[in-house]
């Protein structure tokens, strides 16, 4: 067998993974788990770079002699290097205020159906094309000579190698989707410097080294590592990656660049072969590690027993309402937006957002389908939702669809497959990886059940 180390770095904690793979064995232990805890400075909310770099070697070496290692973590933020190759400050938090009114003054400028049509991105005010001109003002745009996005930034310092990885650069509302290649003439209209991107290299390519390791380019954003980790039999599946944000979609062949998807705010992010996520962001469990934060992290399994015998669909909101994406106060937030009152139990909170949750899911899934003119037989949700029992149960009673649940590790899993495949030891296109996956990762099954109709009724209340 032969080992892989998958460093997959996350919006709340990071982690080093090893993962044994062989022709017909995958197996997946933790070297090295880590927080990943935003530090406001200046009245900026700033990722501490430094710390998960320091975990990220903390846990290189407790892993031990691997064949090569790969980087993945969350999209759109990225770092700034000067002409000597030093970082300029730590990255913003793309939860930070900075883009604030930028977005409605990029589409006044160049218009978001013409965006749209050249990037297939998905408006969201974080995205990093927004940062870039929230940023043109400061002195380290002025003194920067590069941009490179946060697994680009570690495999940098690992390798000493400069690069933007396909999969997370088409995240960046910056690259074009035909194309795949930086949009020159938007970066014109934007007013930024194309010399600050990188060239793009693709999943599967060599990086560098590390001491004496190779460094491998894996789909670095992760949810293009997860989506390789969906344990699929064929392509009738929607997922949906599911921890901090819900990413819900379809895998797709080519980008769908249609008004009405633009109108539902989906977008067409890169995948592994070739591929097309074909997704909607939805906020996904943000709001109950938030509430649960402020009530001094009790017990998830208590919490969940609870929320399970709260009355079902009695409050939901909406969770991609703007309101819910900055951290604090989100329990009061909720409950204003729930109609509840101050006295509303933590179990009844908890069933508000997970049923609001399970709605979103369900109009996400199957606004893809109709987006995308393709039906879907199962709705896979891997990640750490996929260990939220209720959470699969109502996703499964929402879509009316069978929901396959698992593995958990996916993101790690799909990042060790690529690296696996590149070291020659798994063969074959997608399906060949995943069917590795059915073969050696549990998979929990939820078969629909309950009312449609009640189903029904909460989205017409959340329409009025």
């Amino acid at each position: 067998m032969r080992s892989f180390a998958a460093v997959d770095l996350g919006a709340s904690s990071g982690r080093v993974m090893v993962g044994r793979v062989d022709r017909s064995t995958v197996e997946l232990a933790a070297a090295h788990r880590f927080a990943n805890e935003p530090v406001r400075a200046g009245g900026t909310l700033h990722w501490d770079i430094l710390a998960l770099y320091r975990g990220v070697l903390t846990g290189l070496a407790q892993a031990g002699p691997v064949d090569s290692i790969g980087i993945d973590s969350w999209a759109v933020d990225y770092g700034l290097l000067d002409a000597a190759g030093a970082l300029l400050g730590n990255p913003v938090h793309y939860r930070d205020a900075r883009t604030d009114g930028v977005p409605e003054r990029v589409a006044a400028q160049i218009g978001d159906d013409k965006l749209y049509e050249i990037t297939g991105l998905q408006k969201l005010p974080f995205n990093t094309a927004y940062q870039l001109v929230a940023a043109m003002t400061t002195p380290q745009y002025e003194a920067a000579q590069q941009m490179l996005l946060i697994p680009d930034l570690l495999a940098y310092w690992m390798t000493g190698e400069i690069g933007a990885e396909y999969t997370n650069a088409s995240t960046t509302e910056l690259l074009d989707v035909r194309t795949r290649n930086w949009s020159l003439p938007l970066l014109a209209e934007l007013g930024l410097r194309p010399s600050l991107l990188p060239a793009i290299r693709q999943p599967g390519s060599l990086i560098g080294s590390f001491e004496g390791t190779p460094v491998v380019a894996v789909g670095s954003h992760d949810t293009a590592s997860a989506v390789v980790g969906v344990p699929a039999t064929s392509d009738r599946f929607a997922y949906i990656s599911c921890g901090t944000w819900s990413l819900v979609g379809l895998e797709l062949p080519s980008p769908v660049l249609t008004p009405a998807s633009r109108a539902a705010n989906f977008t067409n992010e890169g995948g592994i072969d070739g591929t097309i996520r074909f997704l909607r962001n939805v906020m996904g469990l943000w709001p109950l590690q938030e509430v649960m934060r402020e009530w001094g992290s009790p017990s998830i399994d208590d919490l969940l027993r609870s929320a399970a015998l709260a009355p079902a669909l009695a409050h939901v909101v909406d969770l991609d309402d703007p309101i819910f994406l900055p951290p604090g106060e989100m329990a009061g937030r909720l409950r204003r937006a729930a109609g509840l009152s101050a006295g509303a139990s933590p179990a009844v909170l908890a069933r508000c957002i997970l049923d609001s949750l399970a709605l979103a899911h369900r109009r996400a899934v199957r606004q893809a389908q109709e987006l995308a003119g393709r039906d879907v037989d199962a709705v896979h949700i891997v990640g750490g939702g996929a260990r939220n029992e209720l959470l699969c149960q109502l996703t499964a009673d929402a879509c009316g669809l069978p929901v396959l649940a698992g593995p958990v590790e996916a993101t790690a899993l799909g990042n060790v497959l690529v690296q696996a495949r590149t070291a020659g030891v798994v063969e074959g296109d997608l399906g060949a990886m995943r069917s590795l996956l059915r073969e050696t990762q549990p998979v929990v099954r939820y078969s629909p059940s309950g009312d449609e109709g009640q189903w029904r009724a909460a989205e017409r209340r959340l329409a009025e």
